[in-house]
């Protein structure tokens, strides 16, 4: 597969799981499973990394609020782009425009850009303007994946990007075609709770099973001596 697409970027779903798929990796008490996330991250040289509120929230809690509120001026319901140039862009989604980010515009040097909704308020993109965070708008209440990829590429020239996402953020772009390959650290552990969040998850019946429409092609294997299994596939429609 071409690692190109003429309107939107080839993308990577990074991620650690147990052997029995679950991703709740901080309870896990017999393995690091953070012991080789970052230095996989860094081999797999993306332009933009992406993540959930979930994780992103710790980031933003961290940041210096802004020195004063911004004024109460009219906002266009149009991106807003603060940083075009950037070497890296930290791309955080947040659908209902609910996580401030004060004056923290990048994480690690990563530029932060938001992708939220038309849901978000006025008030929200005042202050993400204010505090110098680029923004895309992409759906009117939940994400539209495929246009926030596109968008992401247009306007930030983002080629290549890994997403480490929740089960459903990973699930909903693959629902939509939207990952082009899986780069999966196996853990050597066991969750096993039921209902634990999955590597990918998506509402629907047993018909909407990605098995029988996607074809994963192995194209890379790498052992540790921790136990950890680093497993590259490539994604395809069958």
């Amino acid at each position: 597969m071409s690692e190109s697409h003429p309107d939107r970027p080839y993308t990577v779903c990074h991620m650690t799981t147990s052997v029995d798929g679950r991703i709740k990796v901080r309870r896990w008490k017999t393995v690091d499973a953070d012991a080789h996330y970052e230095e996989v991250h860094g081999t797999l040289g993306g332009d933009a990394w992406m993540c959930g509120r979930i994780t992103m929230q710790g980031y933003a809690d961290s940041a210096q609020p802004l020195p004063e509120a911004p004024p109460e001026e009219p906002v266009s319901r149009e991106d807003h782009v603060a940083k075009a140039d950037a070497s890296g862009y930290a791309v955080a989604l947040d659908a209902r425009g609910a996580m401030d980010w004060g004056a923290r515009n990048d994480i690690t040097g990563d530029h932060v850009v938001v992708v939220t909704t038309h849901q978000a308020s006025d008030d929200r993109l005042r202050r993400l303007r204010a505090g110098g965070q680029s923004y895309i708008l992409a759906g009117e209440r939940e994400v539209d994946f495929a246009l926030a990829l596109r968008k992401l590429k247009a306007l930030f020239g983002i080629e290549r990007l890994l997403v480490e996402g929740g089960g459903r953020i990973n699930g909903s772009l693959l629902k939509a075609g939207l990952i082009d390959e899986l780069s999966l650290l196996l853990a050597p552990a066991v969750d096993g709770v039921f209902g634990t969040p999955a590597l990918f998850d998506f509402d629907g019946e047993e018909a909407d099973s990605m098995g029988a429409r996607l074809r994963l092609t192995r194209t890379a294997f790498e052992p540790f001596d921790d136990g950890t299994v680093w497993l590259r596939y490539r994604v395809e429609p069958v």
